[in-house]
């Protein structure tokens, strides 16, 4: 399916509408994989849901942990929809937009009689407090500014029902910001909390204009959302309008994979995340189904931090990439729902290119380059320089699946080659302090979704989530400018075509440098039972509940 072109003019809400009808499979029940969904909708009853971690917080840009996206995603609107099979941009809480020519001003018109579950409206006036706050942050209350929003100036309220930005610089990525989950609508007395009100214990107290609202929170453990019986401003493309078909969902946080998956097997629960790979055979022989959507950003990847006095040689990163068997990691520990990875970014992503020729397995050309860059075996296998063994340590990243596993089998194939590589298995505090430091993490396995160009800026831009650690805090400095100039480029280039060339730019000199070693392209896997009918996601995977109707 072709992907749209982001528009620089006024679009109107009317025609996208219409254009987005003649596209078979496009619409936002197209969302649902649910092939089964005859019958009438039913509404009522409750739907129970086993997350495999708690969620952390409800601040919309900080949402990215798919435990709090997952959350936002039901009990929040966003201005815009983006149709997660077409990735095209379809009105929702704005009926319109206007975008100038250098992508330094976007004006939105928006729809009438939308409301908080508050009772607040939805007007320009707090459309624009929100985007001040997720566009500039907060220091004071700790809020952060939101990853997805580049070169942010002010709001302007035109009248009640339109809202006009400003950048200090083109940010062509805006449109599709204003889509995602980072920029979950809440409303006025919302936004005045400090960081530590949205954090869990205080879920009840977060308003947005979402299908659902929070009733009851038990810390840690379990949530029930309830369906707004008012809820009428679904996207207009959606084939269900009005009040969410459920009355209630009951989220119960489920760490043990085993008991997840049997919970569903047996009947126990309607719908399971982070079904694993190992797991999902057992799921399929029961009949039920297994939804794997794609996260559509960066892949899961291990960044290789070159600001670390062993990893600053070319070679050795050469080397490593070299020598990790990528097709044996996904072979053995993954299913075909988790491709190959043949880039930083992922096959899906807008302005993907293919690095295969950088990442080829070639054991022996490892151990050249090694040999090349003067590490020599030791008596116990390991390479050794200037008396310092070639020791790394890798932290195993919780939310993405199977991490220990992978490293493991990782670890096992660089000590083919002479390089020891040690897992960080550590409590959270711990684990967030260690990432920091280059000194204590040189390998940092991660991936981040969105369906934007603006993805790859995200995941390597110093002031975003400094993968590759190039801006130290210690040294307050930039390793490599080339690479934050390429990124730039990427967030403030407002023709699609250059933006693109300038993406594809920053996936050729990552992999130039061997500064990462893509893995696989990771879905997140949901189980569900066959009486769960309409089950959707948002464009990055996150489950939506809008739709849903339970047909027993």
């Amino acid at each position: 399916m072709a992907r749209t072109k982001r528009s620089k003019f006024l679009l109107a809400g009317v025609a996208i509408v219409a254009a987005a009808s003649l596209v078979a499979g496009c619409s936002t029940s197209s969302a649902s994989s649910d092939g089964a969904s005859t019958g009438e909708p039913k509404t009522g009853g409750t739907l129970t849901y086993l997350e495999h971690q708690p969620h952390t917080g409800l601040y919309p840009p900080t949402a990215g942990f798919y435990p709090n996206g997952g959350l936002v995603n039901n009990i929040t609107d966003r201005l815009v929809y983006q149709n997660p099979e077409s990735l095209k941009f379809e009105p929702w809480i704005a009926t319109s937009w206007k975008v100038n020519d250098d992508a330094t001003e976007y004006t939105f018109k928006l729809r009438d009689g939308v409301t908080f579950s508050d009772g607040s409206p939805l007007d320009a006036t707090v459309v624009a407090k929100n985007f001040d706050l997720y566009g500039s942050g907060d220091p004071k209350r700790a809020l952060i500014v939101s990853e997805a929003i580049n070169n942010y100036d002010r709001s302007e309220v035109v009248d009640s029902s339109t809202v006009k930005f400003h950048f200090t610089r083109p940010s062509p990525g805006f449109l599709q910001a204003t889509s995602t989950i980072n920029s979950g609508l809440l409303s006025s007395k919302t936004l005045d909390r400090k960081f530590e009100d949205y954090g869990a214990g205080n879920s009840k107290d977060i308003i947005g204009s979402g299908p659902f609202v929070i009733t009851d929170e038990k810390v840690g453990t379990e949530l029930t959302l309830a369906a707004r019986k008012d809820y009428d401003w679904a996207p207009p493309s959606a084939e269900h309008q009005g009040r969410a078909y459920l009355d209630t969902i009951k989220l119960i946080v489920t760490p043990e994979d085993s008991v997840r998956v049997g919970s569903l097997v047996a009947g126990q629960a309607d719908v399971v995340r982070n079904v694993e790979a190992q797991d999902e055979k057992q799921v399929e022989a029961k009949g039920l189904e297994v939804y794997a959507p794609q996260t559509k950003g960066v892949n899961n990847s291990l960044n290789l931090r070159f600001r670390h006095p062993f990893l600053s040689d070319l070679k050795v990163r050469q080397a490593l990439v070299a020598g990790t068997n990528r097709q044996e990691v996904v072979d053995t520990i993954y299913s075909p729902k988790y491709p190959l990875a043949t880039s930083a970014l992922s096959k899906s992503a807008e302005g993907y290119k293919d690095q295969s020729a950088h990442l080829a397995y070639d054991p022996d050309k490892a151990a050249q380059l090694l040999d090349a860059a003067g590490w020599k075996a030791g008596s116990d296998g390991i390479r050794e320089k200037n008396g310092k063994k070639l020791t790394l340590v890798v932290n195993e990243a919780a939310p993405q699946p199977r991490s220990f596993e992978a490293l493991t089998l990782i670890s096992q194939q660089w000590k083919k080659i002479g390089v020891d590589l040690k897992i960080l298995k550590a409590d959270a505090g711990t684990y967030a302090e260690a990432i920091l430091d280059k000194d204590q993490v040189q390998v940092y396995h991660s991936m981040v979704g969105r369906a934007d160009p603006d993805v790859i800026k995200s995941q390597f831009y110093s002031k975003n989530r400094n993968t590759l650690l190039n801006f130290e805090a210690k040294s307050n400095s930039v390793g490599d400018k080339k690479l934050e100039k390429l990124l730039e480029g990427v967030a403030g280039e407002p023709d699609e075509k250059k933006r693109i060339a300038n993406d594809q730019a920053v996936q050729d000199y990552l992999a130039e440098q061997s500064y990462v070693i893509p893995l696989f392209e990771e879905p997140q896997v949901y189980g569900a039972a066959n009486h769960v009918k309409g089950l959707g996601f948002e464009s990055v995977a996150r489950p939506s509940f809008y739709g849903v109707w339970l047909d027993k």
